[in-house]
């Protein structure tokens, strides 16, 4: 279909969410001298203006990293991934960060990108936002067949991002077949999925996919704004994470207690974190 657009989400809770595993994620990487490789399966366009008639018409960044932007009370995991937000701003908030961005801008000379975007309107602007950067190439490629064409790589140690849009409901057996494809190339990568909860019937789909793989160490985090409905809208988003960074467990439950009571303040929020198949 090819229909979503990011730029009418940027900001949200569900990216809140999302880009702080990310970061914490990446610091982890960073602390080894070696390199690794960062996949980006449905990047994006990479930067967005808040500013954009998209962004305006919806205002869901004003419920999500809004409420951070100015706080003097973050904890220091969530301070890590407010910075980043804060690098590509000038004191007012006015661009939010993609998964991309905030990743490339992790990056040291010896750690290496590839994000690839299928829709017609966001690659050109994707390309472009990368272009001179040296260790960074972008594709517009199906993102699920990297984890074929991509896996394993010469690094040895690296990252997948897998974050469709969930257009069609088909989107949830091909997140759970491409786990299967790339573990069997890259057992040893971390795998950090996102998802949405709109029918929790389709988060089920998900869990219970890749509990059937047999795969290990597959760990759940959830921030819910309000209760599970039938009617239309997410309610909630989360991040399944394949092999872990060990501290990130303890990381999300000491922050996501702050993040729901920030994030929901009319107390309608809950958050997750628990092992879909332990180690």
């Amino acid at each position: 279909m090819l229909s979503y657009r990011h730029s009418f989400h940027a900001g949200n809770h569900a990216d809140v969410l999302k880009h702080l595993v990310l970061t914490l994620i990446l610091e982890t990487l960073k602390q080894k001298e070696k390199g690794f490789f960062y996949l980006d399966t449905h990047s994006g366009v990479g930067r967005y203006s808040l500013s954009s008639a998209e962004a305006e018409k919806t205002g869901e960044y004003v419920e999500g990293i809004a409420r951070l932007w100015d706080r003097c009370d973050l904890p220091e995991e969530v301070a890590l991934y407010v910075q980043e937000i804060k690098k590509i701003n000038r004191g007012k908030l006015r661009y939010y960060a993609g998964s991309p961005l905030l990743a490339v801008n992790q990056l040291r000379p010896q750690d290496r990108a590839l994000l690839t975007e299928l829709h017609p309107a966001d690659y050109p602007l994707l390309r472009q936002e990368f272009a001179k950067i040296q260790n960074v190439t972008t594709k517009r490629e199906n993102g699920f067949q990297q984890l074929k064409s991509a896996l394993p790589p010469k690094e040895k140690r690296g990252l997948v991002l897998i974050d469709p849009p969930y257009e069609l409901k088909e989107d949830y057996e091909l997140v759970v077949k491409a786990i299967i494809e790339g573990y069997k190339r890259f057992a040893t990568g971390i795998y950090a999925i996102w998802y949405p909860v709109v029918l929790r019937q389709h988060t089920k789909r998900i869990i219970r996919g890749l509990q059937e793989t047999g795969i290990r160490k597959i760990l759940q985090i959830e921030l819910s704004v309000r209760p599970d409905s039938d009617q239309r809208g997410m309610t909630a988003s989360g991040m399944i994470v394949i092999n872990p960074p060990w501290q990130l467990e303890a990381q999300m439950k000491k922050v996501l207690p702050y993040l729901t009571s920030v994030l929901t303040p009319e107390k309608t929020g809950s958050w997750t974190v628990e092992w879909i198949t332990p180690e």
